[in-house]
């Protein structure tokens, strides 16, 4: 099932840093997600300019340390935008101190960032899983061979899924609709060939991990039940 595997979570030595990252990673582009720009006759949300990013650890996650693990992580990304959530709706609808002459604006910028966050929320649990069930299943599959067919293959599942529940939750009724499927278009297109061209970097990093760590996790007994939290 595993090569130099343990029960023990705290022999590795990256795992928690990965972890952080892909958090930190999807708060910034919840919130930069609210902006929209136009790149030639393509669309996008801001956030894109560091959320693929998000699926390169989730590829490496799930490659290194096994489902399982990126499970626990995707639940921690997860329960940190409730967070972010909770706390930006209580700022906005906090009154403003005397004299402080921002807060139209203040409310105007974050007061959209719930319904982005929650579309956020919807479509990344459904694209993540997807994306680390994908290249988990394909691994075993493989031998744990031809990594680039893997980490693309996962995207091209994974990103359509949370592109299309994205766009769609966070801006239906805001939108007209051709700008919500050109969206929805471009920022797919953008995110497969941003993985496409990411992909000897992804080699290096899955590479250097697996010899520093020692471990290559193979899912071939995982129970792929999204809501569970345990590493069996």
């Amino acid at each position: 099932m595993t090569k130099k595997e343990t029960s023990s979570p705290n022999r590795f030595h990256y795992f928690d840093i990965l972890g952080m990252a892909f958090v930190a990673v999807l708060l910034v582009s919840n919130i930069a997600a609210q902006k929209l720009f136009a790149f030639g006759p393509f669309t996008f949300t801001a956030g894109i300019l560091v959320f693929p990013i998000a699926y390169i650890f989730g590829d490496v996650l799930t490659e290194v340390y096994g489902y399982a693990r990126s499970r626990r992580v995707i639940w921690m990304g997860f329960a940190a935008n409730a967070f972010m959530t909770v706390v930006l709706v209580i700022a906005v609808y906090l009154p403003p101190a005397d004299g402080w002459p921002l807060q139209r604006e203040f409310a105007a910028v974050l007061g959209f960032v719930p319904r982005i966050v929650v579309a956020s929320m919807i479509g990344y649990c459904a694209g993540e899983f997807s994306n680390s069930y994908v290249l988990a299943k394909m691994k075993v599959r493989m031998g744990g061979k031809r990594l680039w067919m893997r980490t693309i293959g996962s995207t091209l599942v994974g990103e359509g899924v949370d592109t299309a529940l994205f766009v769609f939750i966070a801006f239906y009724g805001v939108l007209p609709t051709n700008v919500i499927v050109a969206t929805i278009i471009s920022g797919y297109i953008f995110k497969v060939v941003y993985e496409i061209i990411i992909t000897p970097f992804t080699y290096m990093i899955v590479g250097a991990l697996k010899r520093r760590e020692g471990v290559d996790f193979f899912d071939r007994r995982t129970n792929f039940n999204p809501f569970r939290l345990g590493l069996e």
